[in-house]
């Protein structure tokens, strides 16, 4: 198995932990993980809402992360998760 594979093992199970968990998350932190999300999967459709207020701080978000590698962006959203269900924020 390479690294690669290991990465995408891990992120995959760390977008898994995310989706099974039925409390809430904080705001700021699901506007990271989809951005990295995005990045890491890269999936650049345009952010939909009924509310124009979220589209916007989605594109805001993706625009943060325009600099990120996918496989950074994979690294960082595992990391998120991880310090989250560690730490509680």
């Amino acid at each position: 198995m390479t690294s690669e594979d290991s990465l995408d093992i891990e992120f995959n199970e760390a977008v898994e932990r995310i989706n099974s968990y039925t409390e809430p998350f904080p705001a700021d932190l699901l506007l990271r993980l989809y951005a990295y999300y995005k990045k890491a999967t890269n999936n650049y459709k345009t952010p939909r809402s009924k509310k124009p207020i979220i589209t916007a701080f989605k594109t805001n978000a993706l625009f943060q992360v325009q600099n990120v590698t996918p496989d950074e962006a994979k690294r960082i959203y595992i990391d998120l998760v991880n310090h989250y269900f560690l730490y509680g924020k």
